[in-house]
């Protein structure tokens, strides 16, 4: 099975794509959709957009995994980090993929062991799985690499919300 993490932001939204095989997993690629700070929210959200769907064509997913479950103090970062969210979603949604979201204390629960391990920690670790080097892997990437073997370990009965269709 092939699938896919997605960690969702307006600037620099991660992705990384997973084989899974039995027990065992493989990196088939990972990286970022960027935006320059100088894009407007509607020029970044359409990159996001057309670069999830290029992933999307061009790996075949067959499920995707997203981090959710995010609490900001600030309704603005809230908004924006939403529309970038629903971009992909709404992407993922052509595609017919079936989405699964995933808490960050879950994501990190499922790749360490503790919900509450540092960033580094869980980089660390998704880089020792995939059997790659962390130093050339960007942060957001190592994050949708977690989110998808989260997704890979758990799976829906062990934690994660399929979002219903439709949205």
């Amino acid at each position: 099975m092939i699938l896919i993490g997605i960690d969702t932001a307006l600037r620099s939204t991660g992705y990384g794509v997973i084989r899974v095989e039995g027990k065992g997993f493989e990196a088939i690629d990972c990286g970022v959709i960027t935006n320059s700070k100088k894009d407007s929210h509607s020029e970044c959200l359409r990159r996001v957009a057309g670069g999830t769907r290029e992933i999307v064509n061009k790996f075949k997913p067959e499920v995707a995994a997203i981090e959710g479950g995010f609490f900001y103090r600030n309704a603005k970062t809230a908004m924006v980090l939403g529309m970038a969210r629903g971009a992909v979603v709404s992407v993922l949604a052509e595609f017919s993929l079936p989405i699964y979201e995933y808490a960050p204390r879950r994501v990190k629960q499922a790749v360490t062991g503790t919900g509450a391990a540092e960033k580094s920690r869980v980089a660390d670790v998704v880089a020792k799985m995939l059997n790659l080097n962390l130093s050339l892997i960007p942060d957001d990437a190592t994050d949708a690499l977690a989110i998808a073997l989260c997704h890979a370990m758990t799976g829906h009965a062990a934690g994660g919300i399929h979002l219903p269709e439709p949205l």
